[in-house]
């Protein structure tokens, strides 16, 4: 067998700033940070989305974040900006955080317990409409 899901996981998040709920909290508002969930939509609009936060689930993040993709591509998911990626735990925002730095973007985060933490620290959230 090959790596394991666990092993896939350490490895993308030794790519990336593993932060805290708290460290993410101090980012909101900053225009140079985006906060990307990129859990499904109806997980989204169940819990609701960081404050400013873009949603681009994972299956769709690649084309999302790449301009040549014009009918997909988000605008704020800019290489340049410091991208914060949240999930439901911190597994699926670490594999999508390693797919963004292979692509070119330098500053990539990711919030360690996801959603789950977030949640747990009433850490704020706004509604989310798909």
């Amino acid at each position: 067998m090959g790596k394991s899901a666990l092993e896939l996981v350490e490895e993308a998040n030794a790519m990336l700033n593993v932060i805290s709920v708290e460290e993410a909290q101090s980012l909101i508002g900053h225009s140079d940070v985006v906060f990307v969930d990129v859990r499904d939509p109806d997980s989204v609009a169940e819990t609701g989305i960081i404050p400013g936060g873009v949603n681009a689930p994972r299956g769709l993040l690649e084309f999302y974040a790449d301009p040549e993709f014009e009918a997909f591509h988000k605008p704020e998911l800019d290489p340049e900006k410091h991208i914060v990626v949240t999930c439901g735990l911190g597994g699926q925002a670490a594999l999508s955080g390693k797919v963004l730095k292979e692509m070119g973007f330098k500053n990539v985060s990711n919030i360690e317990g996801g959603m789950a933490a977030w949640t747990e620290a009433n850490a704020p959230t706004e509604d989310f409409d798909e």
